[in-house]
């Protein structure tokens, strides 16, 4: 079994903010077919499904970031798993925005979300980190992870986001090398067409939420669910 964390902060409000690009990564894994509907269990939200053969369970801690350990901990011992079969997805702003690394252990960066996590499992988890960019000064960082998104942001963080549920079986198998390629090539539009083949549902007529929401006239966005508060949040009003 692998446990699969996105971190981020629960709520609407929190929904469309840079910190919370691991719940957005997340919502993809969870639409493929067979996971089940989000529940509340290990103080966050929880989906258990398959991916390629192996169980996978998917967890957002709903504790608020700089307590993320607390919710991670609790599904790590109650199903004896060792760091090794512990993933977590989060926002890097030593990394461009787009650009993707994978890593087992290491230090946190400053990132009070995985400071809890190491506080309660150790270093040797693996981690995806999905680069947000710096704002340039320390002074900007708050200001920067807790803020939305903008509509330009859209051109990579749309098909990151998509071929991240596309590819994540890459992850499972722990290919780590070859998914970052594979995410390389989406957001740099080189993505061969062989690869496009997605293993999540198809979005209507052939075009993700983002994309839809950013290039109608008057933004149709879906009526209620996790994701439609993340895109009324980015999308739904002006910057």
């Amino acid at each position: 079994m692998l446990l699969i964390v996105g971190l981020g902060n629960p709520g609407p409000q929190y929904a469309g903010h840079r910190h919370n690009i691991g719940f957005m990564a997340l919502d993809e894994i969870q639409r493929h077919p067979g996971f089940s509907p989000w529940t509340r269990k290990f103080k966050g939200e929880i989906s258990e499904g398959q991916i390629d053969g192996e169980k996978v369970l998917l967890l957002k801690p709903l504790t608020f970031m700089n307590l993320s350990g607390e919710s991670v901990g609790e599904a790590a011992r109650f199903y004896k798993l060792e760091p090794d079969r512990i993933v977590v997805i989060h926002d890097e702003l030593d990394l461009a925005p787009g650009k993707v690394r994978v890593k087992a252990g290491g230090g946190n960066g400053g990132h009070n979300g995985l400071k809890s996590i190491d506080a309660h499992l150790g270093k040797d988890y693996r981690r995806v980190r999905l680069g947000i960019g710096h704002p340039g000064s320390k002074e900007r960082v708050n200001g920067h992870v807790l803020s939305d998104f903008h509509k330009a942001d859209a051109v990579w963080l749309e098909p990151l986001l998509e071929a991240f549920g596309r590819h994540v079986g890459l992850v499972v198998a722990g290919e780590d090398a070859q998914f970052m390629n594979r995410l390389h090539m989406a957001t740099s539009g080189d993505e061969p067409v062989s690869a496009k083949g997605s293993a999540a549902p198809a979005k209507a007529k052939g075009q993700s939420h983002i994309r839809q929401a950013r290039t109608a006239a008057k933004p149709a966005l879906p009526a209620t669910g996790p994701m439609a508060d993340m895109l009324k949040q980015m999308f739904g009003r002006k910057d």
